[in-house]
C-alpha cells in the first residue's frame, strides 16, 4: 500500500502538479498529515514530515539528493531509528548526486539495482500487469520496447522531468520490467 505523508493539511495538493498523484494514492492508499486541514505548506514543515516518513519505513532509499536536501534529513531520522539507509550512487560531477554520494561515504548501503533492496527483505520481484503501472512508467516501458536507452535519452524522448522519470524507472526496475546495466535501461525479456 502506498502512504503519502504531507507537510501541510490533507486538503492541500502541494505542489499543485501532484493533484492527480494524490487522487490515485487516495483511492488505493493512504494520505496522512500531522497538520489540520487548511494548514498551508511551509519550508519548515517538511523536515517534520520527513521524521514521520522515516518512522513509517523499514528502509530509506535515497535516489537523488543535493548536498543540503530533505532526503538527507529523512536519512538522518531513519538512522536515529535504527533503520537501514540505501543510497543510489550518482555521477561525481552532478550536484543532484552530492548528497547520495556523501551518504555512501558515511556508510549507507549502495543500491545499484532493485535487487539490492529486495535482497534485504528476501523478496522475489513480482511482475505486475501493464495496467498496474503508472502512466509515466507505461510510457517509459513502451519507449524501451523500441530499444535500450540511457535515462537522458528517455527523458528527452518522452519529455519527462528527472523526478518523475526516476520514480518510474525505479517502479519498473522493482517490478522486474526493466534492467539497468552500465547506465543503459532495457526492457526485461
Amino acid at each position: 500500500m502506498t502512504v503519502a505523508v504531507l507537510g501541510c493539511g490533507i486538503d492541500r495538493d502541494y505542489p499543485a502538479a501532484h493533484a492527480e498523484l494524490a487522487s490515485r494514492i487516495g483511492e488505493r492508499g493512504l494520505i496522512v498529515s500531522e497538520y489540520e486541514e487548511g494548514v498551508e505548506p511551509a519550508p519548515w514543515r517538511f523536515p517534520a514530515r520527513n521524521r514521520i516518513i522515516a518512522g513509517l519505513c523499514e528502509v530509506t532509499l535515497v535516489v537523488e539528493a543535493r548536498e543540503r536536501s530533505g532526503a538527507l534529513i529523512t536519512a538522518d531520522f531513519a538512522l536515529e531509528e535504527g533503520r537501514d539507509v540505501f543510497a543510489v550512487p550518482g555521477e561525481i560531477t552532478s550536484s543532484l548526486s552530492a548528497g547520495t554520494n556523501a551518504l555512501l561515504r558515511l556508510g549507507a548501503i549502495p543500491a545499484t539495482c532493485a535487487g539490492d533492496v529486495l535482497e534485504l527483505f528476501d523478496l522475489l520481484p513480482v511482475r505486475p500487469s501493464h495496467t498496474d503501472l503508472s502512466a509515466t512508467a507505461q510510457a517509459v516501458l513502451a519507449l524501451l520496447g523500441d530499444g535500450p536507452r540511457t535515462a537522458d535519452e528517455i527523458a528527452h524522448a518522452a519529455e519527462i522531468e528527472s523526478a518523475p522519470l526516476s520514480a518510474s524507472l525505479m517502479e519498473l526496475e522493482l517490478a522486474g520490467r526493466i534492467t539497468l546495466e552500465d547506465g543503459v535501461y532495457r526492457a526485461a525479456v
